[in-house]
């Protein structure tokens, strides 16, 4: 097996990384070292020279060279990494995917005065005030570092060493297991890996007081992950119950919250007992919306199993259902106390529900996320697909951090949709179109992200004809769109059916729907959208104005 260290500048990766080798008489690689060797030059000149974006192409050419993991019980080799190499998602796929991370943790006061008295001056530390970067940089990579095996680094050497090999002894075991990154949020934590959900959810109701695991899912959603959740679970010492929704949308309907709630009298269950949700978007609006109402409100796990869900729809606390006369008018905030994305269930997906998630992908790359962008340019439809290596590459893995991590960073900001231009309202963009066709399809021929990647080419057509969209911005979306084979044939609603879903929308403001529309860089919200620009733009969706649904 191989270990891997991590940790902030200082930390004693390469002291503690040497001392475990040698005791195991495996190899020892310094990441920073090997990219010295190879460069001819100190990272301090790379940095200098060519910047610290050229410096981490150099560094995830480095972490490529470690090679495959070894799976043999003895330990073959441990890595000690740069503070940063974690940053980079693909980084951490390779490296934490079948390994040993650990965090060596140290409170940035020692930190601090270690850098003072070290003679080898690290890039982002130089010139700065060591206590102020340092704190700044332990919060900005907490999420990276978590996902490791956390030990204290603040010891005696030879203590430090001996704790980490009894975490190696204890670790190697749960090597099939990967998890890639630990977030806190206002919106509960954020748990993202591969093979992660039973052993996650586990500790997340051992973090609730949980007496037992009651979990809320749907047919397909039980069948491909559920079940084994279960059993997980079960294995795991949990008393398990199961309430079974209804599929998709159906889900999301009064008399089915009504129904699962005397599921829940049934079953006794009390204030302070969580619900967990497994399933996709659906499953999870109506599985949070009974955990918001139950008892005037429980603790909520939330297990997103679809692509869609694990970018979008688990994250930010939104809980609603359905009415004839729009998509979630029903509704309540209900933040869950953790979100455990597994990309495992992804591989079983159908195609088409992978791709129509794609969608909401676009949609946050649109928003000003160019990483984002370049990876759904080079490795959108590979994903689309499920290609076997658009998943052992960590492209998937990639695409569902970037994308769950932007909503997180925007819901944290503005948690219960405050309305403001900068706030939450911009994870609109493509939605009020989009619920507009999503409605005329009764809620059932289109799948979400499907309807919203039509909706964001009406939004770049709008923002594009008030002067907000540039012809670039534009053509690059609704090419990448193309690309991803999304929104590509025209809709066969009528067009009055589109404009009075659009009518229903719940974005309007003092009567007027605020339009969000792309911009060169982010996104800008209208309110003065002529109607006949709407009028038209819609239009421009749909096979002919009049044709019947």
């Amino acid at each position: 097996m191989d270990v891997i260290l991590v940790g902030l500048p200082g930390s004693g990766k390469s002291a503690v990384g040497r001392r475990l080798a040698h005791r195991h008489g495996a190899a020892f690689v310094d990441l920073d070292e090997s990219i010295e060797k190879a460069a001819g030059r100190s990272i301090a000149e790379i940095f200098a020279e060519q910047g610290e974006a050229a410096f981490r192409s150099i560094e995830r050419q480095a972490v490529a060279d470690i090679g495959p993991a070894d799976t043999e019980p003895r330990i073959r080799a441990v890595v000690a990494t740069g503070g940063g190499a974690v940053i980079d998602p693909r980084n951490r796929w390779a490296l934490y995917r079948h390994r040993v991370p650990i965090w060596l943790d140290v409170r940035p006061e020692v930190l601090a005065q270690r850098l003072r008295r070290s003679p080898n001056v690290r890039p982002l530390i130089a010139g700065r005030d060591p206590m102020g970067t340092i704190r700044d940089l332990a919060r900005e990579r907490e999420r990276f570092y978590s996902a490791a095996n956390r030990l204290n680094g603040v010891a005696e050497l030879a203590s430090i060493v001996e704790r980490a090999d009894e975490l190696v002894g204890r670790s190697a075991g749960g090597a099939t297991q990967t998890v890639l990154l630990r977030g806190r949020s206002l919106g509960g934590d954020l748990v993202i890996g591969e093979g992660i959900a039973g052993t996650v959810i586990a500790d997340a109701l051992r973090g609730l007081r949980a007496r037992r695991a009651l979990l809320v899912s749907e047919p397909r959603a039980w069948a491909a992950a559920g079940e084994a959740i279960a059993a997980a679970l079960a294995a795991d010492g949990w008393p398990v119950e199961r309430i079974l929704l209804p599929s998709a949308e159906e889900a999301k309907r009064l008399a089915v919250i009504e129904e699962a709630a005397g599921s829940l009298a049934a079953l006794r269950a009390e204030r302070g007992e969580p619900l967990v949700a497994i399933g996709g978007g659906a499953l999870g609006d109506a599985a949070g919306f009974l955990a918001a109402t139950w008892l005037r409100g429980v603790p909520l796990v939330q297990v997103p199993t679809t692509l869609v869900a694990q970018i979008d729809s688990s994250i930010g606390g939104k809980t609603g259902v359905d009415l004839a006369a729009g998509k979630n008018l029903v509704g309540a905030f209900h933040p869950p106390a953790a979100v455990v994305i597994d990309i495992a269930f992804l591989r079983s997906l159908p195609e088409r529900q992978r791709r129509a998630a794609l969608g909401e992908a676009v949609k946050m790359a649109a928003l000003g996320d160019e990483r984002l962008f370049a990876l759904l340019e080079g490795d959108g439809d590979a994903i689309a697909r499920g290609d076997a290596a658009a998943f052992d590459s960590g492209a998937v893995a990639e695409l569902v951090e970037r994308a769950a991590w932007a909503k997180v960073q925007v819901t944290d900001a503005d948690e219960r949709e405050s309305g403001a231009d900068d706030g939450r309202i911009t994870l609109n963009l493509g939605h009020s179109l989009g619920h507009a066709v999503e409605a005329a399809g009764g809620f059932g021929q289109l799948l979400h992200g499907e309807a919203v990647a039509h909706g964001l080419r009406g939004a770049v057509r709008i923002g594009r004809e008030l002067g907000e969209t540039p012809a670039p911005r534009a053509e690059r979306i609704e090419r990448l769109l193309s690309s991803l084979g999304l929104a590509t044939e025209p809709l066969p609603y009528p067009l009055a059916t589109v404009l009075d879903a659009l009518g229903a929308d719940k974005k309007h403001a003092s009567g007027a729907l605020r339009w969000v529309v792309p911009t060169a860089t982010g996104s800008v919200i209208r309110s003065d959208v002529p109607d006949e620009l709407v009028e038209r733009v819609a239009a421009s969706l749909l096979v002919a104005p009049g044709v019947a649904a």
